[in-house]
């Protein structure tokens, strides 16, 4: 009976939030990233070729450029050519001639070289209908430049794109400098010290946040056991936004969906959308 009663629930919740996999609901995970390099213009552009939406991230440079990339250093991607943590590397002399395009199982493929790609460059492929969510990585510094950026183009719009952050003043500073665009709070699921039982993330702890910051709603990691049906809409019904990042398997995204989830951000959204379709 109680299996009966959840499965129920969860399909009032489905049939009253309405999201199901697609085009507009699978956000590409720093681009398609599983079939091109992350955060490269190629994956992102194979993203918006495949009709997707993208996530990607951002940081400022020592000579105040804005350009893609995930970790807080440029070891990884670049293969060690360049070790240097972002913040105090030169986008002129070193962080573009640097190839990211040819690291890991890149390596000797049609990507290399690559080089980073800058936020102006990535701007120029938004599309209405579909969102660019832009990580900010940094702090609250890197927001001016950001707003005078998007201030120099018009294809990036608050119809096609937003931010998210895990860093709560960069929330709230890009809320109060850029208020047309949405901004999601991004969050772990549960939090614990290392050999501890980790504990879900709350409802009140995710409020808390959200009316601190200004922010419009949340993008949580997706741990089944703690994001649950009830957690996302008392999230919801209190007016605000929910999404979850990263899910790869079919299963767990539809999980995700039926408990309440707006958007799914994926390193896999064609695959995952292809094995729905055939479902």
């Amino acid at each position: 009976m109680k299996k009966l009663m959840g499965l129920a629930f969860l399909m009032a919740a489905g049939a009253l939030f309405g999201a199901k996999p697609g085009y507009d609901t699978f956000i590409s995970h720093r681009g398609e990233s599983v079939d091109a390099p992350e955060n490269t213009l190629p994956a992102y552009r194979m993203a918006v070729e495949r009709g997707f939406g993208f996530e990607c991230d951002v940081y400022l440079s020592a000579d105040k450029r804005v350009f893609t990339f995930h970790d807080g250093n440029l070891t990884r991607t670049t293969a060690g050519a360049c070790t240097k943590k972002c913040a105090e590397a030169n986008w002129e002399t070193e962080i573009s001639k640097v190839d990211v395009g040819g690291w890991g199982k890149w390596k000797g493929s049609k990507f290399s070289p690559t080089r980073p790609a800058l936020l102006e460059e990535l701007l120029e492929l938004a599309v209405d209908g579909r969102q660019i969510y832009v990580e900010v990585k940094p702090g609250p510094e890197i927001v001016p430049y950001i707003k005078e950026i998007f201030a120099k183009q018009k294809k990036a719009t608050p119809k096609n794109t937003l931010f998210i952050s895990f860093n709560g003043a960069s929330c709230k500073a890009l809320k109060e400098q850029m208020p047309g665009y949405k901004v999601y709070w991004l969050t772990g699921s549960a939090r614990g010290r290392k050999g501890e039982a980790r504990v879900g993330i709350t409802a009140e702890q995710i409020l808390a946040e959200l009316k601190k910051t200004g922010a419009d709603g949340v993008d949580c990691h997706f741990d089944p056991k703690f994001i649950t049906a009830d957690l996302i809409k008392t999230i919801r019904d209190a007016g605000y936004e929910f999404h979850v990042w990263t899910v790869d398997r079919l299963d767990q995204s539809l999980l995700a969906f039926e408990r309440g989830a707006q958007t799914v951000t994926t390193n896999c959204a064609k695959k995952q959308l292809d094995e729905y379709m055939k479902r």
